[in-house]
């Protein structure tokens, strides 16, 4: 049976699947030191369309992000190691914790020094985090456009050819 097959049995209207979208995260290679040393991902869903994007971090201990503000949720599941908030320090991120940031959520990740291995945590991102320094000034933002060109930098930079991610949909004319 086919997708299209499938889909005529439902009293809907829906998109025609000819796949399944999927992909194994062992053939994603690790992006190292991608915003900065210890900082590492795998860039799995890339949507910048809808401003939608998945990623696993590979963060050495000690590392720390800037203090940024989320312009949508976001899930993180933490497989591996342990991090904070630095503004929640009495609620560290362990493996098995699932954690939901709402939009407009602000906090600075940091991975602790005293971790023996590195931390690795599944975020599913809704929007941009737009990052800011120490004294409040405006530092970057770090979105799906962003993630897409960076994961093209990074694996030019470190020989490692096209990564292969997922995306969703790209504006056209009806008329294509």
């Amino acid at each position: 049976m086919t997708a299209t097959q499938t889909a005529n049995k439902v009293p809907v209207v829906s998109l025609p699947q000819t796949e399944l979208l999927t992909l194994n995260v062992s053939d994603v290679p690790l992006l190292k030191d991608a915003l900065g040393p210890g900082i590492n991902f795998q860039p799995l869903f890339l949507d910048p369309e809808i401003g939608i994007w998945s990623i696993l971090g590979t963060f050495a201990p000690g590392v720390e992000l800037p203090i940024h503000l989320h312009t949508g949720g976001v899930h993180g599941y933490t497989f591996k190691g342990e991090w904070i908030y630095k503004e929640y320090p009495d609620q560290p991120q362990t493996a098995g914790s699932y954690l939901y940031e709402p939009a407009s959520s602000v906090h600075t990740f940091a991975v602790p020094e005293t971790n023996t291995e590195d931390t690795v945590v599944l975020f599913i991102v809704n929007g941009a985090n737009v990052s800011f320094t120490e004294d409040g000034q405006f530092h970057s933002v770090l979105d799906a456009v962003t993630v897409q060109k960076l994961t093209e930098q990074c694996a030019q930079a470190q020989g490692l050819g096209p990564v292969k991610y997922l995306t969703g949909g790209t504006a056209k004319y009806t008329t294509e």
